[in-house]
């Protein structure tokens, strides 16, 4: 009778449940008796600990739920080989490519679907469901799949579970009476449950779960343990707790008081249950650190302390460096993308280029890895090369490299050469190893393995591939050879090994046991987790399918997860959440934090938990976790009291380290160097530009003149298009009397001077940019300059000015200069004033003219501005233009070539009726206009002899920092 040959045992955590299934599993080896546990990695533990009750085991089998259908589908008449995850991958993105689809067209599009498409069918398979029981898209999808695998003779995972259940329910020589016993399990697919009811009706099976009846804890189990217990009828053992007699009583009263509507007061937590509570991401992580830490030291052994995390993705990298900067030991459980291991990134980044037209980021980071067997500075020399020029197109990034390297860049070729692209993957992925490691490398450490590992996992997919291949009969294309590579996972280094401490997500924790458990991601929005539902399978459809198709309510789920984590602790139980991001917002506990706390007196819960604020840059410094954090302390104490820091400083040997942290305080800006002072007390000419920005900020001077840093990357800025516009200009004016036959455009020749300011604009794009364009930047150059210079060009001949450009730019203070300008205009004491004047216009009857100076941008200076805000460069030309050129100034004006194109600048009213058409503002009566020119010398002069001397100081003029101001990042002062 159906039924009779399965026996149920229940109970809480800590009830024995486990313990009595190996009990009883020993007892029956004579029987060869079959144990189902839940995952790969319960295999060995479980092994060791039935080790531990009988001398030897030379009977039974120990395997997981796909090892038992394993086992029964190779009996199966029709066996066909099992589809890997890799393959299985490649066969959906083959039918998501082929269908065509209706409602879910435009979402194929996207990265995920064809993972979540997997996913579905999966799902579909193991609850025994056939594509006709679905309908639209999802059941097309579902039948292309099938026929995919039948051409190809695979069967995948959840086909071969189908098979096996099918063969164990209708072929008699499936199974020959051993007995089983499984436990672990908190939900079961159709075909596992159709295996179970088969096994039951064969022999003896014996099934624990953790299930009290009416617990909220339970209730994501409920179902499964109706149906359970339907199928054992009365043969029920439940298991009275026992977290009483094994745990400490505050970690025994949240076992058996958590989510409970009215529980009983709860002990003491006595140190049992410890809260913390950090502000973001890494101080929370610290906070982990720092108690783990002194868990070692105490003599806890790593591999019996556990941290819980919601999600190890989203904890990795804090943990990674936390623990890190403590050297702890540890080991997160479950893998990675091969792309997230260096020696993954390395390869995919050298596929991608090679096969897919990958850019030039994919290359240097294939060539700047340890794998290329190219050294860094060699490397970063090309790349700088490259950036430095805008090459980003890939044939050009390629052709130039190997231009800049003299030789051929290594791998690419080969992988290009081979014969399939399998092929050409493999010779590399060994290629790289080899010249990363080789035969003389040095021990293996963590790094080592891990490339060894990804190498591995490479290599293994690989074969994969060459199987799918032999089996389709046709080679795999490069871009299917690459997504496969990005989907393969690698087994983490140190995973559930001896002497690490453990960090494991919310389900692989069911199964374990520590002494000491951290729980992490206790905020809202953590944990419970938002509900993750498929797109294909919502849970109207599910229903609707019925079978085993139904998952329990996530929150369920998570409260149970959350419920076992908490009851893995034998000694201590310690609950981590972040009260605030890292920018310092507040954040909401989780509601099982609250289910927990509520357990305990309010007064109680406050002494056992430990906070990190925001603030807590540096540990107080008895708490201080290692040397480096001490130090860190005394330095952050010798700010309040510099006595109490010496002295510990002193004691400690730390004495030139701390003076070297109060030194970094010090934020001197006069120079100090003896080459750079001496460098600049040789200086005799100054650029009027280089004395303008000094009188802005003689700080802002020191990073922008001396430091002179640049950006890497070259692109068509502001600075490129005003070269450009000052060059195209430059031919305009001396073009226009030679082919319009006019010193000045006027409105009869307005058009054809717009004809030749296009082809000037032409020819200075084709003459002055050095960098490689994309189509739309050099098209977005051109129009923007043609659309300003033409505009432009139409003012001129709408002018009323009737001024000549005579001089068009005049070099002075330089070799290049004319001979009778290159002495520059003198500024006194030795001291001379170089630069360029962008145009002059002289009155044709008489010695007498203006100053104009181009402004790539929208703005323009007044005379009021002028003086008020320092302007030097129209005062000093004006000078020039007297001094050196013997031209009488009548003034000189900004012309902004953007926006309205504004005209704004310093003139004598007395020439009012020689400069007409300028804002009234702007003319200045002859004596304030001399004052304000001999004004700009003596100021230029005084700015000269500063940089002589190296006089930097923090001096912005007005009232600090301009808001505009982008040298913050590396200026030597503070930002006010």
């Amino acid at each position: 009778m159906a039924g009779l040959g399965l026996s149920l045992v229940v109970g809480p955590a800590h009830a024995g449940k486990v313990a009595l299934l190996l009990e009883r599993y020993v007892a029956d080896l004579g029987r060869d008796p079959w144990l189902i546990v839940p995952n790969r990695a319960d295999v060995d533990a479980v092994e060791r600990d039935l080790l531990a009750r009988c001398p030897a085991l030379l009977a039974g089998r120990i395997g997981t739920f796909d090892d038992l259908f394993r086992e029964l589908a190779a009996g199966h008449a029709g066996r066909r080989p099992e589809a890997t995850d890799v393959q299985r991958a490649l066969l959906v993105r083959r039918v998501v490519a082929a269908a065509e689809l209706g409602a879910l067209r435009e979402s194929a599009r996207s990265a995920g679907f064809a993972d979540a498409l997997l996913q579905a069918l999966g799902e579909l398979e193991s609850a025994l469901a056939d594509p006709e029981d679905v309908s639209g898209d999802l059941a097309a999808l579902a039948g292309a799949y099938r026929l995919e695998l039948e051409r190809i003779g695979l069967w995948d995972r959840d086909g071969l579970r189908r098979r096996a259940a099918e063969r164990l329910e209708s072929d008699l020589s499936a199974w020959h009476g051993e007995p089983v016993y499984a436990y672990g399990f908190e939900d079961l697919t159709g075909a596992e449950w159709a295996v179970l009811q088969a096994l039951a009706g064969r022999t003896d099976v014996t099934v624990s779960l953790p299930y009290e009846p009416a617990r909220p804890a339970f209730a994501a189990l409920q179902r499964t343990a109706e149906d359970l217990a339907s199928l054992a009828g009365g043969r029920i053992e439940e298991l009275p707790p026992g977290s009483a007699r094994s745990l400490p009583s505050a970690v025994a009263h949240v076992e058996r008081a958590l989510y409970e509507d009215d529980p009983p007061p709860g002990p003491p937590i006595d140190g049992a249950i410890r809260f913390f509570e950090g502000a973001g991401t890494r101080g929370t992580a610290e906070l982990v650190a720092d108690e783990v830490a002194g868990l070692l030291r105490a003599g806890t052994p790593a591999e019996r302390i556990g941290v819980v995390c919601d999600s190890t993705e989203r904890w990795r990298a804090a943990l990674e460096t936390t623990f890190g900067a403590l050297e702890l030991p540890w080991g997160l459980e479950g893998r990675v993308r091969l792309s997230q291991t260096a020696v993954g990134e390395a390869l995919l980044a050298l596929l991608r280029f090679a096969w897919l037209g990958g850019e030039r980021h994919d290359l240097f980071a294939f060539l700047r890895s340890s794998f290329s067997g190219l050294q860094r500075p060699a490397v970063d020399f090309v790349e700088g090369r490259l950036r430095g020029r805008a090459v980003s197109a890939p044939d050009r990034v390629e052709e130039e490299a190997e231009k800049l390297r003299g030789g051929a860049l290594p791998l690419v070729d080969d992988v290009r050469a081979a014969a399939t692209a399998v092929a050409g993957a493999r010779h590399a992925a060994r290629a790289l190893a080899a010249l990363a490691h080789g035969l003389g490398g040095s021990a293996a450490g963590d790094a080592a393995v891990a490339d060894l590992r990804a190498l591995d996992a490479t290599l293994r997919t690989l074969s994969e591939l060459d199987v799918l291949e032999g089996l389709d009969g046709q080679p795999l294309r490069p871009e299917e050879v690459v997504a496969a590579l990005e989907r393969t996972t690698v087994r983490t280094v140190g995973a559930g090994e001896l002497g690490r401490v453990a960090v494991l997500d919310l389900p692989r924790a069911r199964t374990r046991s520590f002494e000491v458990v951290f729980v992490l991601g206790l905020e809202e929005g953590s944990v419970p987790r938002r509900g993750r539902g498929t797109p294909f399978l919502d849970d109207e459809r599910r229903r609707a399918l019925g079978g085993r198709l139904e998952r329990p309510d996530p929150v369920d789920r998570d409260r149970y997860l959350f419920y076992t984590a908490c009851t893995r602790a034998s000694h201590r139980l310690v609950l981590v959440r972040e009260a605030a991001t890292d920018e310092g917002s507040p954040r909401e506990p989780s509601p099982f934090w609250t289910e927990v706390t509520r357990l305990f007196a309010p007064d109680d819960v406050a002494r056992w938990t430990r906070r990190r604020p925001l603030s807590a840059l540096t540990w107080a410094l008895e708490e201080a976790p290692s040397e480096r954090e001490r130090l860190r302390a005394v330095a952050r104490l010798a700010s309040t009291d510099g006595v109490e820091a010496s002295s510990l400083a002193t004691a400690n040997g730390w004495s030139r380290r701390l003076e070297r942290a109060r030194n970094a305080f010090r934020r001197e800006t006069r120079l100090r160097s003896p080459a750079v002072l001496e460098w600049l007390a040789n200086r005799t000419t100054f650029a009027a530009t280089e004395l303008e920005r000094f009188a802005d900020c003689s700080s802002a001077w020191l990073v922008e003149r001396v430091v002179d840093p640049k950006t890497i990357d070259a692109e068509p800025d502001a600075m490129l298009r005003g070269q450009i516009a000052h060059t195209a200009l430059h031919r305009f004016y001396q073009a226009v009397p030679r082919e319009l036959g006019v010193d000045l455009v006027g409105e009869e020749t307005v058009e054809a001077a717009v004809t030749l300011m296009r082809r000037c604009v032409d020819d200075a794009l084709a003459s002055g940019v050095r960098l490689e364009l994309s189509d739309v930047q050099a098209a977005e150059l051109r129009q923007t300059l043609l659309r300003d210079l033409e505009g432009f060009v139409r003012d001129e001949a709408a002018s009323e000015l009737r001024l000549v450009p005579r001089k068009l730019e005049v070099l002075f203070g330089s070799d290049r200069a004319a001979p009778e300008l290159q002495r520059g205009l003198p500024l006194g004491d030795g001291l001379a004033l170089s630069g360029k004047i962008d145009r002059i216009d002289v009155d044709p009857f008489s010695a007498s003219g203006i100053v104009q100076d181009y402004k790539s941008g929208k703005g323009a200076h007044s005379a009021r501005d002028i003086d008020r805000e320092l302007r030097l460069q129209i005062p000093l030309y004006l000078l020039v233009l007297r001094d050196l050129v013997g031209v009488e100034p009548l003034g000189g004006v900004y012309r902004a070539l953007s926006g309205k194109r504004v005209t704004r600048g310093m003139l004598r009213a007395s020439a009012t009726d020689t400069l007409p058409g300028f804002s009234r503002h702007d003319y200045l009566d002859d004596e304030a206009f001399a004052a304000q020119i001999e004004t700009a010398r003596e100021r230029a002069a005084t700015y000269a002899q500063r940089i002589r001397a190296g006089d930097v100081r923090h001096d912005p003029k007005g009232d600090g920092c301009p808001a505009w101001c982008d040298l913050w990042p590396i200026c030597r002062v503070e930002r006010s």
